[in-house]
């Protein structure tokens, strides 16, 4: 399948993609429970506690917590926020909002990594479509994470799947620009950088064992964006809604396997 001189990602043992999967399993209660925090005049702040207050009751360690000087156990990324929001008391949940909260875990030295994006009560029509469709691109796009395939087949998977998600929701979509997925393992990013579009067959190939945060990020208005003042707080640049999924995938023999699964 490979030449000898074939770039790959890094290949994990079954033992290390069990271990990343007991990381993964942390952060998918996470996400839950502060889903389950989630509502009108609860402050990011507050969900926040609630997320790290799980983590660290697993045994875990919240990742993010420190992380490049990040105050937060999570990134809380409200309506026109793309990613890592800072969870702060100024910012309290109204009805009507579209939340992404983004979330990791180290447990045990190995890393997990997850994101989704969630209503508070009920939200407009093409709120809803942009998160069903951004949920429904992270789906599609992981498929790709298959021995053989190439980074950029992922990146691919993805463009081809926001394109087509735009029938199949009657929605227009626009894919952030300059901000994707990566590597993931003793350390939360690591090589590669994975675009969420791109021209398939490029990059390094994958391999059974290898790992990648898979990262759509999409938004009603405008694939440009700002960072404010905070140096970490990503918006749209038209202050349209944005939505963001994330897992953690591994590429095995029997397909793609989901280490942050968030079970019912």
């Amino acid at each position: 399948m490979f030449s000898r001189r074939s770039k790959r990602i890094p290949a994990r043992t079954s033992g290390e993609l069990d271990a990343l999967q007991s990381a993964g399993e942390i952060v998918g209660r996470a996400l839950q429970a502060v889903r389950l925090a989630a509502a009108p005049g609860v402050s990011t702040l507050e969900l926040d506690a609630v997320a790290e207050e799980l983590i660290r009751g697993a045994g875990a360690q919240p990742t993010f917590k420190g992380y490049e000087g990040f105050p937060g156990a999570i990134c809380a990324s409200v309506n026109d926020v793309i990613v890592h929001g800072i969870p702060d008391n100024e910012t309290v949940l109204a009805e009507g909002d579209l939340v992404s909260i983004d979330c990791g875990a180290t447990l045990d030295g190995w890393v997990g990594d997850s994101a989704w994006t969630f209503p508070v009560g009920e939200i407009s029509a093409e709120a809803t479509k942009l998160n069903d469709a951004t949920a429904w691109v992270l789906s599609e796009g992981l498929q790709a994470m298959v021995p053989g395939n190439r980074l950029t087949d992922v990146s691919h998977a993805l463009e081809l799947a926001t394109w087509a998600a735009e029938e199949k929701f009657g929605v227009e979509l626009f894919i952030v620009d300059g901000y994707g997925g990566h590597g993931i393992g003793r350390t939360m990013h690591e090589e590669p950088y994975l675009a969420n579009e791109g021209r398939p067959g490029r990059g390094p190939y994958i391999q059974e064992g290898s790992v990648l945060a898979i990262e759509p990020m999409l938004t009603l208005g405008t694939e440009d964006s700002a960072v404010l003042d905070d140096d970490w707080t990503v918006i749209t640049g038209d202050g349209s809604l944005a939505s963001h999924w994330e897992h953690t995938v591994a590429a095995t023999a029997d397909g793609p396997r989901i280490l942050t699964p968030r079970y019912d």
